[in-house]
């Protein structure tokens, strides 16, 4: 598709009516393409381009249509206002917003304080401080971070894996089993943490890595607009509030430039049978950053003691320094804590030829953490029906097997059965104080009805519609690791990612979401775009239940979340069934639609 029907899309002038009929993935094509232009041009180092495909970039419709939608609709925190006390919670506010901001742009943004607000760190520890700012502002940062990212996606460093997109906690616990097998001289790891990182940055220092980033001025006002706590307004000298869309990526900006500070280098290397290009680390040391937590890896104990006095310029230079109860020196047989998983070397003689093996585990307070979240989840449902109990259980147990399923956690899993099914015995016996054991088993307890395992002591609802889990069912899969500095907005990689988007899919999945999943080949039948991105997605009956359309897999679509109320829009579920012409009708209207703001 040219570029000039793209931003034809994209630079409509007239009044958006209908926020449904909006076509999201063609907006989303044009601004990834807008991104990846940016990340070429930064790497073929042509400054000026930079900065006009930035401009274009935060000028655009496109751009402020996603991000009024990544604000309002998929962000956790869509439904907090911030100090102004305005909210968006349905596409008719959406839709005024963006006829409102369309007539603006970021660069005549004044941005207002912050709303100070506190959430709880844990037991004896002071509540961590959030900014939230106000929607606006929340829209604004969205489509700066559009424009920032592709651009210093070209220069963070490999060993960075916090707050980056395609990035995350598997990466780094894979990258430390990587630089710490047994067969490393690396035994020696220094553990840090910046004390109170995100409230002590250097506002100048930042600023001045941005460089000429048109948008510069605007996110030094950020930076400046102070925090309202308890209806008293108060500057900020130092830090990123930690609420602000953009804060992670300017946090990242700040922290770069470890490796090089402390001295580590790569060598490349090319194998001439497949061309295939390895990088590895010269010399002792080695770094895993994930956003504030990190571990240097050494091959001696001075040189990791040493590491305080080296890392003295790196901190000074961006208003850091560490917090002494989290930062020490450690040798892999005692074990470290990192992402609440534990690292250590034992000694093994079963295995011949080998004396020492990592094993990597969830660590105490990760497990602690998890039934903290079950008893809550027990005391919550105290009361109510079993069916509100076990999909709140299933929630918290997919999370934890998804976390924890890369590592050895199989003797944890068994304990966490354990540990709920001894709390779901307890909740019976409140539930039905005067019932027998026997009749309890009887009226909440069934064999697998999914055919996952061969289980007959399930918690089921009576009415046979939800069934608890169980933990031990998760196989344990190796995470691989990301390619040294690999990024999605690299357009030669689209087919890497695309093949690392389907692993996450059907890892994070339930069983029939992967099935209707695997049947599309990952696309989205109505939009014939991917179905793995960040949109939510939908089970559509292509014969309505209505019109006594059955459950079953030949009947389900597995769609976009906008896609399916569209389709609903054009052929309401209680109208007339479309025959296949009318189908395929609607899909090439969807896919050809020439203007984006029907009136």
């Amino acid at each position: 598709m040219s570029n000039t029907s793209e931003t034809s899309i994209v630079s409509a002038v007239t009044p958006l009516t209908d926020f449904d009929s909006i076509p999201w993935m063609r907006i989303e094509r044009y601004v990834r393409k807008l991104q990846q232009r940016i990340y070429r041009a930064e790497i073929l180092g042509e400054r000026r381009r930079v900065r006009s495909l930035q401009r274009l970039l935060m000028r655009s419709n496109g751009a402020l249509l996603l991000s009024i939608r990544q604000v309002t609709q998929i962000n956790k925190g869509k439904r907090t206002a911030g100090v102004d006390g305005f909210k968006v919670t349905s596409n008719g506010e959406r839709t005024a917003l963006y006829n409102k901001m369309r007539n603006y742009t970021v660069f005549t943004h004044n941005p207002p304080p912050v709303l100070r607000t506190y959430i709880p760190k844990g037991k004896g520890k002071k509540p961590r401080p959030l900014g939230i700012p106000t929607m606006k502002d929340r829209v604004y940062q969205n489509i700066v971070k559009l424009a920032l990212e592709p651009q210093w996606e070209v220069h963070f460093e490999p060993i960075s894996y916090g707050f980056r997109p395609k990035r995350g906690c598997h990466d780094a616990v894979s990258a430390i089993f990587k630089k710490v097998c047994a067969t490393t001289k690396k035994k020696w790891i220094f553990e840090g943490d910046f004390k109170g990182c995100f409230n002590n940055l250097n506002h100048d220092y930042i600023i001045k890595q941005i460089g000429d980033f048109p948008a510069k001025e605007m996110v030094q006002q950020w930076l400046k607009a102070g925090f309202i706590d308890n209806d008293v307004f108060n500057k900020t000298e130092f830090g990123t509030p930690q609420g602000g869309i953009i804060s992670p990526l300017l946090a990242n900006i700040a922290l770069h430039g470890m490796e090089e500070e402390i001295g580590i280098k790569y060598s490349s290397k090319t194998y001439s049978k497949t061309g295939n290009v390895q990088h590895e680390v010269k010399g002792t040391k080695s770094i895993v950053r994930y956003a504030d937590d990190f571990v240097i890896l050494c091959e001696t104990q001075n040189e990791a003691e040493n590491m305080y006095e080296k890392l003295k310029p790196y901190l000074e230079k961006r208003g850091l320094e560490l917090a002494p109860e989290k930062t020490r020196v450690t040798h892999i047989s005692e074990g470290f804590d990192f992402l609440g998983f534990h690292f250590r070397q034992c000694r093994t003689k079963k295995e011949k030829g080998r004396l020492w093996k990592l094993i990597i585990k969830p660590n105490k307070k990760s497990q602690s953490n998890m039934k903290n979240k079950i008893r809550e989840c027990f005391k919550k449902n105290q009361g109510a029906n079993v069916a509100s109990l076990i999909s709140d259980l299933n929630s918290i147990i997919r999370g934890y097997a998804n976390y924890w399923n890369p590592v050895s956690s199989k003797q944890i899993f068994s304990k966490m059965d354990h540990y709920i099914w001894s709390k779901t015995k307890r909740f019976l016996r409140r539930l039905h104080p005067n019932k027998s054991w026997e009749w309890r088993i009887k009226q909440y307890f069934q064999p697998d009805i999914h055919g996952q395992s061969k289980d007959n002591w399930l918690l089921t609802d009576p009415n046979r519609q939800y069934q608890l889990i169980r933990m031990r069912w998760t196989p344990i899969v190796r995470h691989t690791m990301i390619k040294y500095k690999n990024s999605p907005f690299d357009s030669k990689l689209v087919n890497y990612f695309q093949k690392r988007d389907i692993k996450y899919f059907e890892k994070d999945s339930i069983l029939s979401r992967q099935k209707m999943a695997k049947k599309q080949r990952h696309k989205c039948p109505i939009c014939q775009t991917s179905l793995l991105t960040e949109e939510e997605l939908e089970i559509h009956h292509r014969y309505p239940r209505y019109h006594g359309g059955k459950d079953e897999y030949k009947n389900l679509w597995l769609v976009h979340n906008s896609c399916h109320i569209l389709w609903h829009k054009v052929f309401p579920a209680k109208g007339k069934v479309p025959n296949r012409k009318q189908t395929l009708a609607f899909v090439k209207m969807l896919n050809k639609r020439k203007a984006l703001l029907i009136s």
